[in-house]
């Protein structure tokens, strides 16, 4: 099948648009593509009008020209007969936001309109989602736009089985400055499903890092899942519910889903290197890194801050995740010293964490960072900036991503995330370095990155 028409569409019909209700999903969904996106929209009903002085067809043959996608938002009953004229008319493929299928014991109807798509070689996303948003194209969500937050376009691509849980994690992508290639609410996924989706974004020149949010899988279709995340090279971060006795009765409630035996499914993900994020708080912080740096790494992190207790908080952070801080040799805390200012060469702790003090300065943090980043004794460094220390200036962050580029080695940052300093995470962000707004925020970024390293498999 060909999903271009799902996400790429020049034009669709938004089937179900009422004239008397202007609250009604199919109404929202398409004001917001008519007025807000460049996407041509077209209104269907079958009693035809007017609606805001834009004609209303009465079926999606009635509509001039080609239709890419419909958007179906009508009562379950009459989506069979939706999608068999969706397929007459040639459409390219369909959204059906139209909830009461088999979240609500109605299984018959959805493998009925399965059968249909699937013997006609049409893909539809859902039912019972919210569907597909393209950022700064279109997006089906029945949700009004101004209260729509909208993360900017960016390199991950987000497939979530909860149209709830999409648009939380929007707004936290767009709190920490992440942008989204694509982000699909798949609900019932009884057509296109994560695996059809991997494909589909392993292909997409825009997408680097796939996440997913997983209720469950049909039977052997979690093995499939993760041989072709672990097949690609883009890394694949995993966020899944139903861990728990309630969390399944939960899933199966939600979307109809099997939940399956969580441990051996995660177990398996951690053996093929596929990230799993525990929260909706890693999930943001794994993306963010893997975008950034999307090969896998031994563990092995040198810390930089000008705060000891600092250092002692994100090195009990550190090791709880697994992660190593190994003490630095003499030699690379020898070549780290003939680098700094010369007020704190001798007050400096630099056995790892390196504390260079509160008396510090950008040329003392250039030092430290360059070091390390030449030092194989570490293959990742993480940097807490407290930017009220006075000899730091707000140039820091372009001045280390420069040091930074010179070594190659991966760097995070942890800068608090405040207006006032913004000119310093920029310096960061716009030279590809990714800026933490907390301590285990930025340990999270680090764990990514191992996380994406295929665990070594026992010997039979």
């Amino acid at each position: 099948m060909d999903y271009t028409p799902l996400f790429k569409p020049a034009s669709l019909a938004v089937v179900g648009v009422s004239l008397a209700n202007d609250r009604h999903p199919a109404n929202v969904i398409y004001n917001k593509i008519h007025l807000r996106y460049p996407v041509t929209a077209y209104p269907v009903n079958p009693r035809g009008g007017v609606f805001k002085r834009e004609q209303v067809f009465r079926s999606i043959a009635d509509v001039p020209g080609p239709v890419d996608l419909a958007v179906v938002a009508v009562r379950a009953e009459l989506v069979p007969e939706t999608l068999a004229e969706c397929i007459r008319s040639r459409v390219g493929g369909a959204v059906i936001v139209s909830g009461g299928f088999a979240e609500v014991g109605r299984a018959d109807l959805q493998e009925r309109i399965t059968a249909m798509a699937r013997e006609a070689g049409f893909p539809f996303i859902g039912p019972n989602c919210l569907g597909v948003y393209a950022p700064g194209y279109f997006d089906t969500f029945f949700l009004p736009g101004e209260r729509l937050v909208r993360p900017s376009p960016g390199k991950v691509g987000f497939v979530s089985q909860s149209g709830g849980v999409l648009v939380d994690q929007m707004v936290k992508f767009t709190e920490q400055g992440l942008g989204l290639s694509l982000a699909v609410s798949i609900g019932n996924k009884a057509l296109i499903r994560e695996t059809d989706l991997l494909g589909y974004l392993s292909r997409d020149p825009d997408t680097q890092v796939i996440a997913f949010y997983v209720e469950g899988f049909g039977r052997n279709e979690g093995r499939r899942f993760v041989e072709l995340a672990a097949a690609i090279s883009k890394p694949v971060v995993v966020l899944k519910a139903g861990k728990t006795a309630e969390g399944i009765r939960a899933v199966s409630s939600h979307t109809a889903s099997l939940a399956g035996d969580y441990k051996v499914f995660s177990d398996v993900l951690a053996q093929h290197g596929i990230a799993e994020a525990r929260n909706e708080f890693e999930l943001t912080c794994f993306c963010e890194s893997l975008s950034h740096y999307p090969r896998g790494i031994e563990g092995r992190v040198g810390v930089i801050t000008v705060s000891g207790g600092h250092g002692a908080l994100v090195s009990d952070i550190l090791s709880d995740l697994g992660l190593r801080l190994p003490r630095l040799s003499e030699g690379v805390q020898a070549e780290m010293r003939a680098g700094l200012s010369p007020s704190i060469r001798e007050i400096a702790s630099l056995v790892n964490p390196v504390d260079l003090t509160g008396s510090s300065t950008d040329e003392d943090f250039e030092a430290a960072v360059g070091a390390l980043g030449r030092s194989p004794e570490v293959d990742c460094l993480l940097l807490l900036l407290l930017p009220y220390s006075p000899g730091i200036s707000s140039d820091l962050g372009a001045r280390l991503s420069y040091v930074h580029q010179q070594t190659g080695k991966p760097l995070v940052a942890y800068v608090p995330h405040v207006e006032k300093y913004r000119i310093l995470i920029e310096g960061f962000e716009l030279n590809n370095v990714p800026v933490a707004s907390s301590i285990d925020g930025a340990a999270y970024m680090v764990e990514a990155m191992r996380r994406c390293k295929p665990c070594s498999l026992p010997t039979q």
